[in-house]
C-alpha cells in the first residue's frame, strides 16, 4: 500500500535536519539515560514484594479488566491511592495509567470556558496537549520568570473566573527548577490554583523521596500535584494528588481517565510496593544526592560549568549546539561506554541541542569523573 505523499515528506525534512528520531537498541552500557533515579526499576525487593502481596490478598484470581468505572476498579486501587495520598499529605489521590494521561485528563477537563491558564515556556509536551483540549484561555510564561507571569495574571484576573499557574519541580530537559516558594506566594496573592508537575522530583527530592514541593512545606498551598511513577519509583503510572472534592470531580469528566482500562493489578500492587520503599531506602536516595554533588564538583574542576545548564537535580544538560555536533559526541563516548543521550531540535530549540545526562544512585563516583573527563576531552 503506496504511502501518502504528504507523510513522507516530513519524514524527508527530519533526515534533512539530521533529527529523525529512531528507537534505541538495548545495550549494556554504564547508564547515563535512564530516568530510573534510585533503580527501582531493577530492585528485586519489589519485584519478590509485589508478588506475595498478589498472592497473600488473593488478587490474581479477581483481578478484572476494564474501565474502572465498570469492571476494573479492584481493591488494590483502594489502597494504594490511600496510601499515596498519606504518602504526600493530601487528602486523595487518584492513580492514571502514565503521566501523559494524567497531564491530558486533568488540563482537558479542570480548567473551564472563561477561565485561564498560565503554563511555564518549558513544560512538558503532555500538559500543552492537555492545555489544547481545554476551553479554557492559556498563555506561556517565559522560563521560570515570575515578573513576567504577574504582569500576564494583572492583566487578566479581572476578567477571568480562574485562574491555573502550571509549572514542573524538575524540568525534564533542563533539570533546573523554580522557585516555588515564590511561586506559591504569587499564587496565594491573586488567589490561583497551583498546578506543579512533579515526575521528575518524586524519590529524588525530600527525606523519603516526597518530591519538591512536600520537601518545601508547600503541599498545602498547591492545588494539584502530578506524580509520575515512570522515573524515580522505577514502575508504570501516575496520580493526580489532590482534594476529594478535585478527586470527584475527575472521575466525573476527565475522559482519559472514564474511557481507558485501568491498569492490571500487578501495576498497581507494584505502584503501591514501591512507594512503600520510599520510607525504607533512605540510604539509597542519599547516595543519589552525594552523586549530584559529586557530578557538580566534577564539572566545575573540569571547567565544563559554563555549558550545562545550572541544576541540582538528578538531570544535568551540557548545551552543545547542532543536531550533527551534539549526535557526534555522544556516539563518542557510548563509544567508551556509557550511555549518555543527544537530545536533538525540535525536541529542544535550535541552538540549545545538548547532552542529557541522567545521574542515579547506582552510579560510582568513578564513572561519574570518567564520563565527565570523556565529555571534556571531546569538546575542548
Amino acid at each position: 500500500m503506496k504511502f501518502p505523499q504528504n507523510l513522507s515528506a516530513k519524514l524527508e525534512i527530519r533526515k534533512q535536519n539530521n533529527a529523525l528520531r529512531k528507537l534505541p537498541e538495548s545495550n549494556h552500557l554504564i547508564d547515563f539515560a535512564s530516568n530510573d533515579y534510585i533503580g527501582f526499576s531493577k530492585n528485586k525487593a519489589i519485584f519478590e514484594e509485589t508478588h506475595q502481596y498478589l498472592i497473600t490478598n488473593d488478587i490474581l484470581q479477581n483481578g478484572a479488566t476494564g474501565s474502572r468505572l465498570l469492571s476494573g476498579n479492584h481493591k488494590v486501587y483502594q489502597e494504594a491511592e490511600n496510601f499515596i495520598a498519606q504518602f504526600h499529605q493530601s487528602e486523595s489521590a487518584l492513580i492514571f495509567n502514565s503521566g501523559y494521561d494524567a497531564n491530558m485528563g486533568f488540563f482537558s477537563s479542570v480548567p473551564q470556558k472563561g477561565d485561564l491558564i498560565l503554563y511555564d515556556e518549558l513544560c512538558h509536551a503532555s500538559i500543552r496537549d492537555g492545555i489544547q483540549l481545554s476551553n479554557a484561555k492559556a498563555y506561556k510564561f517565559k522560563h521560570n520568570d515570575f515578573e513576567n507571569l504577574e504582569k500576564l495574571i494583572e492583566r487578566s484576573q479581572n476578567e477571568l473566573a480562574e485562574i491555573y499557574i502550571v509549572t514542573e519541580s524538575v524540568f525534564s530537559m533542563d533539570g533546573d527548577t523554580p522557585n516555588l516558594e515564590e511561586l506559591a506566594q504569587l499564587s496565594e496573592k491573586y488567589s490561583c490554583h497551583l498546578v506543579i508537575d512533579e515526575a521528575h522530583s518524586l524519590g529524588v527530592f525530600g527525606s523519603n523521596g516526597e518530591g519538591l514541593v512536600q520537601m518545601l512545606g508547600l503541599q498545602d498551598q498547591v492545588f494539584a500535584r502530578i506524580m509520575t511513577f515512570g522515573k524515580g519509583l522505577g514502575c508504570h503510572g501516575a496520580a493526580i494528588v489532590g482534594s476529594q472534592e478535585l478527586k470527584d470531580y475527575i472521575v466525573n469528566f476527565a475522559r482519559s481517565f472514564i474511557y481507558t482500562t485501568g491498569l492490571s493489578p500487578h501495576s498497581i500492587a507494584t505502584i503501591l510496593i514501591a512507594y512503600q520503599h520510599l520510607e525504607s531506602e533512605k540510604q539509597t536516595i542519599n547516595k543519589l544526592r552525594d552523586n549530584i554533588i559529586h557530578f557538580n564538583q566534577e564539572k566545575n574542576l573540569l571547567g565544563l560549568k559554563p555549558m550545562f545548564v545550572r541544576s541540582k537535580s538528578a538531570i544535568q544538560s551540557a548545551i552543545i549546539p547542532g543536531n550533527q555536533n551534539v549526535k557526534s559526541i555522544a556516539k563518542q563516548i557510548q563509544e567508551k561506554g556509557f550511555d549518555v543521550k543527544a537530545i536533538l531540535s525540535p525536541t529542544v530549540p535550535e541552538g540549545q541541542e545538548r547532552l542529557r545526562f541522567c545521574i542515579h544512585s547506582y552510579n560510582t563516583k568513578e564513572e561519574i569523573s570518567e564520563v565527565l573527563g570523556l565529555l571534556s576531552t571531546f569538546v575542548f
